[in-house]
């Protein structure tokens, strides 16, 4: 059964299984102690801590185990803030960064500090520019991921690094997306990754601090891991999260390719073999094994639960898969379509054939779904079927996506070109779904406005 959701959790790579059970019988000890067990213990944390900062490119003592990816970017945020507070209490940030990312930024601004949003293009992309437009006199930090988690979009961290640098300000880059294959660009100042987006074990982060960036870590002073990370370390699971982050570097060159290869499969056949789709992410610079693609009329959930149930494992930024009905902030800042959303991540050893077979699966599971949604089965006519009206109004009003656009593709026909539909919707995702749908199906999008309930959304029909 493929397994199509590596950017969530990679499965544990062969080096990690055998890394962690060696080190269950030798790395049991406290290796504070001075006694033989402790030294032995000792010496697999500082040999870990040595293969990680390689990979990391970066000195071993400026690196720190934590439990967790999340709580790398939480205490590296946090710990950044506080040691340079006399600076300022403003940080700078991507809009589609990690939640983890955004959930301290929130922290901060609930506790009297601001942070500003930087805005990316549709590709998900920030402007190196737009970004030195945002650091201010009192930024004291500013955060950047080195790849997207949900379109794998690649960031311009190098030209980024290098305005925060002429500014003064520290970088801190999340690169647990990324650092898989290859080194983060230089001019980061700190950085935080997880190994179970890698092969390792979870319960394993890295936080590298730069010799000279001002870090002050939060809450009771602790010894342990420069004080970064308080508590006894879970030696067995970071020794095999730094074998298996060594190991999947020496194997990162060949998979890079033969998994590109597949995934701009994915993107060229997709649109051909399934109508009404959008590829989402930068068509050049991405990551290597994830494709993002979104779906006209297609009930995000459904779509995901017949896939599993053909045998494939994906995930889903669609505001149908979320129990809060609001798509991903990430395809919101990209402003794309949000419906129907399906991540493609594939993991280390995904052959030819188990891309073939979602290939040959994937039209019948999304024809499916549509069937059962009453969706259009192919767009609208040219000429009204009858154009008695010149301005219609739908009520959606109760329905989630993909149900108002859905309603919106029956009724444009109702009217003549030149005439406007206006959909009366709650759901926040027809906020990016209607002008998307316009997008593609060469309609205009006028624009929303408040409605007694809800929002109306207008659209003028072209064709």
């Amino acid at each position: 059964m493929p397994y199509f959701d590596a950017a969530s959790a990679a499965p544990l790579h062969p080096v990690a299984r055998q890394a962690l059970l060696a080190s269950l019988d030798e790395g049991w000890a406290d290796p504070a102690r001075l006694y033989r067990e402790g030294r032995r213990a000792r010496l697999l944390l500082d040999a870990a801590r040595e293969a990680a900062a390689e990979a990391v490119g970066c000195r071993p003592d400026e690196l720190a185990f934590t439990p967790s990816g999340t709580r790398a970017l939480h205490d590296g945020i946090a710990g950044a803030l506080a040691g340079r507070r006399r600076t300022g209490r403003h940080l700078v940030v991507s809009a589609v960064e990690h939640s983890a990312v955004l959930h301290s930024a929130a922290a901060l601004e609930a506790a009297g500090g601001g942070f500003t949003e930087v805005a990316v293009d549709r590709g998900g992309r920030v402007d190196p520019g737009a970004y030195a437009a945002a650091l201010r006199p009192d930024t004291a930090l500013a955060a950047l991921q080195s790849a997207n988690h949900e379109v794998g979009t690649e960031q311009p961290v190098a030209e980024v690094a290098e305005e925060c640098r002429a500014a003064g300000v520290p970088l801190l880059v999340d690169a647990a997306q990324s650092l898989a294959w290859g080194p983060v660009d230089a001019g980061w100042s700190l950085l935080t990754a997880s190994a179970h987006k890698w092969g390792g074990p979870s319960g394993v982060g890295l936080l590298a601090v730069r010799k000279g960036v001002r870090f002050a870590p939060q809450g009771p002073a602790d010894e342990r891991e420069s004080g970064r990370a308080p508590g006894f370390p879970d030696l067995p699971a970071i020794v095999a999260a730094a074998a298996s982050l060594r190991a999947v570097r020496q194997e990162a060159a060949a998979e890079s390719a033969r998994l590109r290869a597949l995934v701009e499969r994915i993107r060229e056949r997709v649109p051909a073999l399934v109508p009404d789709v959008e590829v989402v992410g930068d068509p050049v610079r991405r990551l290597p094994h994830l494709v993002t693609f979104s779906c006209l009329y297609v009930d995000g959930e459904t779509l995901l639960h017949a896939l599993d149930r053909a045998g494939f494992s994906v995930s889903s930024g669609s505001s149908c898969t979320s129990s809060t009905l609001a798509p991903s902030h990430v395809l919101q800042a990209m402003g794309v379509l949000s419906e129907g959303n399906v991540r493609v991540s594939l993991p280390a050893g995904t052959t030819e054939e188990d891309v073939e077979r979602f290939l040959g699966i994937l039209p019948g599971v999304v024809a499916s779904v549509r069937q059962e949604l009453g969706a259009p089965a192919a767009p609208e006519p040219a000429v009204a079927r009858k154009a008695a009206e010149s301005e219609l109004v739908i009520d959606s009003l109760g329905k989630r996506c993909p149900i108002p656009v859905i309603d919106l593709a029956r009724s444009i026909g109702d009217v003549p070109v030149g005439g406007l539909v206006t959909v009366l919707s709650d759901d926040e995702a027809a906020r990016l779904d209607i002008p998307a749908w316009c997008d593609m199906r060469e309609q205009e999008y006028v624009g929303e406005r408040p409605a007694e309930r809800g929002t109306a959304y207008v659209v003028r029909r072209r064709t």
